[in-house]
């Protein structure tokens, strides 16, 4: 077995190694036939989810929520990672398999080797959360941390495979991958009949190929909606190349979708086959996060949440009445960011506002001002006062953080602040989404 070495440079793995299942040259264009095989191979391995219909209304949809998050490992890349290898050749299986993830595919591949009693490799980079990195190795998969970038964290598991004559199943490109992943397609036209419309959240794209296939299969006139974060833009960047194009990509809240190039078996299967793509910015995707707590009482992550953010910005409005289907493919979001998210989501919405107000540095000035709060509704979570850096000394700065019901609770805060003081200034009222929701 080929030694690993622990102080190699990431640039010490570069792609000089090729995945013999995701060629450029080659693409592979992934059926409806495999993908009702994948189905029967899986079911005894794999939780049929819930299909439910929405508790509230956006736009007037008819909207339905399929809850892929309720896989074991919460999410969707058990179905996927389960076909794949179950497919395998008994030596392939003797041997064992690797792969290069951020966390949800080295789950679902950890967890079904390990059911299936297969050694599993996965190279995960410095930047996946710590608590994707245990739940890999409680599946008892051997766990690498090493690699800047996903490119990187892939370069070296492709190395690794060559060296040790491993597998490499790539998270949303290899055709069993996708054949999986097309499993929740057939789900989804037995629980939802002919829907109108479904939305899926892409990354790689290995998701959207094999629902879409399995979806205009057995209901062609279904549109197919794909929706990624403004932040990591590879599947809109590749339809519009006509190929597969390396994209930057920069920090999301949707980090399940953060891949720099999709697939060419992904983009091969997906691209004729797609109806609309829609790039939503982060904030739709933190008010996203905040309404399906409230609302749906689901705990979705970034990549998830995407589909209901399109539909909230407005992006979607065409589908008004119709019948859509949401695709809640993840849950396993971390709890530093989720707290994140919910915060970011109630300043998106004008719940959470950060004012300055210059007082005047008299008995009761402060009081008042909670007074005026207290007095129209608004709850106070933080406030501090600044006097050493103003040049009217008998004046106080007061820094408030408050909370408001909705956008117009906020709107008539402003207005009676400004009516009582000279000196307001708000810090975070982000978007006008009164007008846009």
């Amino acid at each position: 077995m080929a030694e690993i070495n622990e102080n190699a440079k990431s640039s010490d793995y570069q792609l000089d190694v090729v995945d013999p299942h995701c060629v450029a040259e080659n693409p592979v264009k992934v059926t409806f036939h495999e993908i009702t095989s994948a189905s029967y191979l899986i079911k005894s391995g794999i939780e049929y989810t819930p299909c439910t219909k929405s508790r509230s209304t956006y736009n007037g949809m008819d909207l339905y929520l399929k809850k892929d998050l309720l896989q074991y490992t919460g999410s969707f890349k058990e179905r996927g990672a389960r076909y794949a290898l179950l497919k395998l050749s008994e030596e392939e299986r003797r041997t064992g398999v690797i792969s290069a993830s951020l966390g949800n595919h080295a789950q679902g591949l950890s967890y079904h080797a390990f059911k299936l009693g297969i050694p599993c490799t996965v190279v995960m980079p410095v930047t996946a959360p710590i608590m994707k990195i245990q739940r890999c190795r409680s599946f008892n998969a051997e766990v690498l941390v090493q690699g800047a970038t996903m490119a990187e964290a892939r370069g070296l598991a492709l190395r690794l495979a060559k060296d040790r004559g491993l597998t490499y199943i790539n998270g949303y490109d290899h055709p069993n991958i996708i054949a999986g992943q097309g499993t929740i397609g057939l789900e989804i036209c037995e629980q939802v009949p002919f829907p109108d419309v479904v939305v899926i959240p892409v990354g790689g794209g290995g998701l959207i190929a094999g629902v879409a296939t399995a979806i205009k299969a057995m209901s062609p006139s279904t549109k197919i909606i794909g929706v990624e974060s403004e932040k990591c833009p590879s599947f809109s960047k590749a339809m519009e190349q006509g190929e597969p194009v390396a994209v930057k990509i920069e920090p999301t809240l949707a980090d399940g979708l953060a891949v720099p190039m999709v697939g060419y078996n992904a983009f091969k299967t997906a691209a004729p086959l797609m109806d609309k793509m829609v790039v939503v910015k982060e904030e739709w995707i933190a008010l996203a996060i905040l309404r399906l707590v409230e609302q749906e009482k689901m705990v979705v992550e970034g990549a998830g949440a995407c589909g209901l953010a399109a539909i909230m910005a407005g992006q979607l409005n065409e589908f008004k009445n119709k019948k859509v289907v949401l695709l809640l493919c993840g849950g396993n979001i971390d709890t530093t960011t989720f707290g994140r998210c919910l915060e970011r989501g109630l300043a998106s919405e004008g719940r959470l506002l950060r004012f300055n107000v210059t007082l005047d540095d008299g008995p009761g000035g402060i009081a008042q001002l909670c007074r005026i709060l207290a007095d129209i509704g608004v709850t106070i979570k933080d406030i501090m006062h600044e006097r050493a850096w103003l040049r009217d000394i008998y004046s106080v700065e007061v820094k408030v953080v408050c909370e408001t019901r909705d956008w117009e609770h906020a709107q008539e805060l402003r207005g009676v602040l400004l009516e009582n003081y000279r000196d307001v200034v708000f810090n975070d009222i982000p978007l006008a989404l009164s007008s846009e929701m």
